[in-house]
């Protein structure tokens, strides 16, 4: 399994009103990765989520993940994406299987890089690298600390924070192997440019 490309992340506020159309949009503009992020705590809503977006990354061939809730994504067969108060990732791999995508928040540290990976992570995450709506207070990351991560760590690196098509190309340049976007896709006014950017997107890492 590759993961090189687009990193969708959902948003059910962003997303209210369109989420499946809109991240049926993403996934026919082609996404590497799927997770789906929310923050709820009606859990029958979100097991009815995450079971619409598993269908249809299913018919896309993408990989969904889970944010935050190793439970759920036990559930339903699927990996999950761990912040750094999720606590340690090797619960989540008994949990979870050999074969499941976990990737790990690094937010700019190459020391929890290197911790995550030695625990068995599939790949990790470093931002903000740009201003984000999602998470402004978080610490931001540069791309000398992703040339830094791309030489120290052997594992895909996503980046996220702010991504945008018209600052991503840098970010690619400099190592990123996913860039994991929000607002920078799904805020798009129709399902039409969901699928171009997504597509553009993609296309930053053919270059």
């Amino acid at each position: 399994m590759t993961l090189r490309g687009l990193y969708a992340i959902t948003d059910s506020q962003l997303l209210a009103g369109r989420f499946l159309s809109h991240v049926e949009a993403a996934l026919a503009g082609g996404v590497c990765l799927l997770q789906y992020r929310d923050k709820g705590d009606d859990a029958a809503r979100r097991l009815r989520e995450a079971e619409a977006l598993m269908k249809l990354c299913e018919r896309y061939g993408t990989q969904l993940i889970i944010n935050d809730d190793a439970e759920l994504a036990a559930r339903l067969g699927v990996g999950v994406h761990l912040g750094q108060t999720d606590g340690p990732l090797t619960p989540a791999r008994a949990l979870l299987g050999r074969h499941a995508v976990i990737g790990a928040t690094c937010h700019a540290s190459l020391e929890l890089a290197r911790q995550a990976a030695s625990e068995g992570a599939n790949y990790v995450a470093f931002g903000r690298f740009f201003n984000s709506v999602t998470k402004p207070g978080a610490p931001a990351a540069s791309l000398d600390l992703l040339e830094q991560a791309r030489a120290q760590v052997r594992l895909p690196i996503a980046v996220i924070g702010g991504i945008t098509l018209d600052n991503a190309a840098p970010l690619v340049a400099h190592g990123a192997d996913l860039l994991a976007v929000i607002h920078g896709l799904f805020g798009a006014d129709s399902a039409q440019e969901v699928t171009r950017r997504a597509r553009a997107f993609n296309a930053l890492f053919a270059c």
